[in-house]
């Protein structure tokens, strides 16, 4: 099975650009097999994708925007879908791939997985893997850092919070 990523080569859209570069770029990296499909010099490649996305998959106005990604004639998704499925380490279940081992069979993740996360206990808190703002001692300086902080992986602070939830003093969680 082929991946085929729907791009448009001559987009006047940085945003685009960045979302296809990061879809290819991941597929490469991950030595995942794909094959580019413009939608910008091929009109049928254009005329194919815009027909094979699902309606509940298009946008209310306007047509669809690369990049677009399908496995054969198979609709995976868009980018929003894509970057969802990569942090949620579950890319090969959302390209409908077999999963090597250390990845997700399935995806998205549940919140029964949520819920089962144990919150730390405060005499021992795990601290790898955590950002260095969520460690400082000063309950101030880290409310602020963890509030002003701008990521566009809210579900990493989500689970950051809901981990240190007890270590935290009730004016860290007030905005």
């Amino acid at each position: 099975m082929v991946i085929k990523v729907y791009i448009a080569s001559s987009s006047g859209s940085t945003s685009i650009k960045k979302q296809q570069q990061d879809v290819m770029g991941f597929l490469a990296a991950n030595k995942i097999e794909f094959e580019e499909c413009d939608i910008a010099a091929n009109e049928a490649n254009r005329k194919w994708m815009r027909e094979n996305i699902p309606e509940e998959s298009r946008p209310a106005t306007g047509n669809p925007l690369p990049p677009q990604i399908f496995n054969e004639s198979k609709y995976c998704g868009n980018y929003e879908a894509f970057f969802d499925a990569r942090e949620d380490n579950a890319v090969y279940a959302f390209l409908g791939l077999t999963a090597p081992p250390g990845s997700k069979a399935r995806g998205g993740s549940s919140s029964k997985e949520s819920a089962a996360v144990a919150p730390l206990h405060c005499s021992q808190p795990e601290t790898s893997g955590l950002p260095h703002f969520l460690l400082d001692p000063d309950p101030q300086r880290r409310r602020q850092q963890l509030f002003t902080r701008q990521t566009s992986n809210t579900r990493f602070l989500l689970f950051c919070m809901i981990r240190l939830q007890p270590c935290l003093e009730a004016s860290d969680l007030s905005v």
